[in-house]
């Protein structure tokens, strides 16, 4: 499951990296951090244009037939408008569920 959790983590930060530049809008790394566990994970960083993520999982029923990740993060940008965004989001047995001040409350009907 480490393997899995770390795989997840390089994945996401190859993504990031691999994303195309617009050399007229570089951001220098501020801040970048990692911490891989056998039983969760946690990572970082921040960028000069204002990006921010942060994002922790914790394995969840270790060793049993659902053993699964529960994720809790929080991201931000700055938009083009000069507005900055944040979206807070938790990932479990649930879904993905993010929340933000400019995300529409919409209730998922049964």
């Amino acid at each position: 499951m480490k393997y899995t959790i770390a795989l997840v983590l390089v994945a996401f930060l190859a993504a990031v990296l691999a994303a195309p530049l617009d050399d007229s809008k570089t951001a220098q790394i501020l801040r970048l951090e990692s911490d891989v566990q056998p039983n969760g994970y946690k990572f970082g960083w921040e960028t000069s244009d204002g990006q921010k993520h942060d994002e922790e999982g914790s394995l969840t029923n270790p060793g049993a037939e659902n053993e699964s990740i529960a994720v809790r993060g929080s991201y931000s940008f700055t938009a083009d408008d000069g507005q900055v965004y944040t979206v807070n989001y938790v990932a479990d047995e649930n879904g993905f569920q993010p929340e933000g001040a400019h995300l529409p409350n919409v209730p998922i009907g049964n």
